[in-house]
């Protein structure tokens, strides 16, 4: 497990050995799980946002784009 970004409002974590990563929105505690295919489109989108402009606010911004997908509760356990 990796966290790749952290910010005020996401964070990404990356799961090398499921060959996945997880997004939560940390204001509405709700989240999502890509993987495989989808995964590597994701990684391959957030490098493209990071290339693109690095500031915080355009990451979370591009994040943010995901938030329709985001609908799994945030579970601490």
């Amino acid at each position: 497990m990796n966290v790749i970004y952290n910010s005020e409002h996401y964070y990404v974590v990356e799961y090398p050995a499921q060959h996945g990563y997880e997004l939560v929105d940390k204001r509405t505690q709700r989240g999502t799980f890509f993987q495989g295919d989808v995964a590597a489109r994701f990684a391959h989108s957030m490098q493209n946002a990071v290339a693109e402009d690095a500031t915080v606010e355009h990451v979370d911004e591009f994040l943010g784009s995901f938030d329709v997908v985001m609908n799994l509760p945030l579970v601490v356990h």
